[in-house]
């Protein structure tokens, strides 16, 4: 039996969607009916269960966008930051394998000879920097409060996106917003993410941190393409000049942009598709809300 928490959210939603295709008995944990946040009563429902495996997709991003974690900073360190290390405590105690919902945004831009983040980087779009969004600083302190834990993957989901019409889905966003920011990123199909991390459990690869992004990278613009393309949205789609204007006239923080390798996860014997074939594929089987 495998707990989930946080299995309300776009992500947790996704992943009750994989185990009940496959058949695998879950325990969808909900605050009201049980604080997982507290660590004693965390402990004392994984001593009772005995879960072979805990995926904790809970956190806190910020609704319609990260903008409103500047506004919302108590919940959204707690959520992102604090609330990881009580689960890390006691999965500790209970000798409880498990794996967290990271994400890439705790970078930006590309590595200094212009190649792609690894897994070995250090996060440069955070707190110790001071260049970051709050929400991007709050999930790189989650990953500091990870970094000894045992018996733990740490996953890096960028700017999910699938086939069905929601305010979370990346194609729906862009498809809203009136102007768009020109940007290169890795990111993420949401159910060959849910899919690949429940994998690394699967086939028992080492515990750590993986990026978890479809191969590959796209433009602001090559994804407008596609779009358009496809005959979902064929509206006329415009730019903001650049990131200034787009910081003076629409955003309250910065955006995490960046380009991130996946060969680790492939390595591992996880592969996802490409990420221009992962966009056309939801796109054709496109599902309005």
């Amino acid at each position: 039996m495998i707990y989930l928490l946080g299995g309300s959210g776009y992500v947790g939603q996704a992943y009750q969607k994989l185990l009940t295709s496959k058949g695998i008995p879950f325990k969808n944990l909900q605050r009201k009916d049980l604080d997982y946040t507290d660590v004693a009563t965390l402990v004392e429902a994984l001593k009772s269960d005995q879960p072979e495996f805990l995926i904790n997709a809970a956190g806190y991003t910020g609704k319609p966008n990260v903008d409103a974690c500047e506004t919302d900073k108590t919940n959204c360190l707690f959520g992102n930051a604090i609330l990881p290390g009580r689960i890390a405590e006691a999965c500790e105690i209970t000798n409880t394998p498990w794996g967290h919902v990271s994400s890439g945004c705790i970078y930006t831009g590309a590595r200094e000879d212009g190649t792609e983040f690894t897994e070995e980087d250090a996060p440069n779009f955070t707190f110790r920097q001071n260049n970051c969004s709050y929400y991007s600083g709050t999930k790189a302190l989650g990953e500091e409060i990870l970094k000894d834990a045992p018996n733990v993957y740490l996953w890096r989901l960028r700017i999910p996106f699938d086939h069905n019409e929601s305010p979370r889905n990346y194609l729906t966003k862009l498809m809203r917003y009136d102007n768009l920011l020109e940007a290169s990123n890795s990111i993420s199909e949401l159910h060959e993410f849910v899919a690949a991390t429940f994998a690394c459990w699967e086939k028992r690869i080492p515990f750590g941190t993986y990026n978890i992004t479809n191969p590959g990278y796209v433009t602001t613009r090559e994804v407008v393409e596609l779009i358009q393309e496809s005959g979902v949205c064929t509206k006329s789609f415009t730019f903001f000049k650049d990131e200034n204007e787009f910081m003076i006239k629409a955003a309250k923080t910065p955006r995490s942009n960046c380009i991130m390798s996946s060969d680790k996860l492939a390595a591992a014997g996880i592969t996802m598709t490409p990420v221009k074939d992962a966009i056309r594929q939801a796109l054709k089987n496109w599902t309005p809300a």
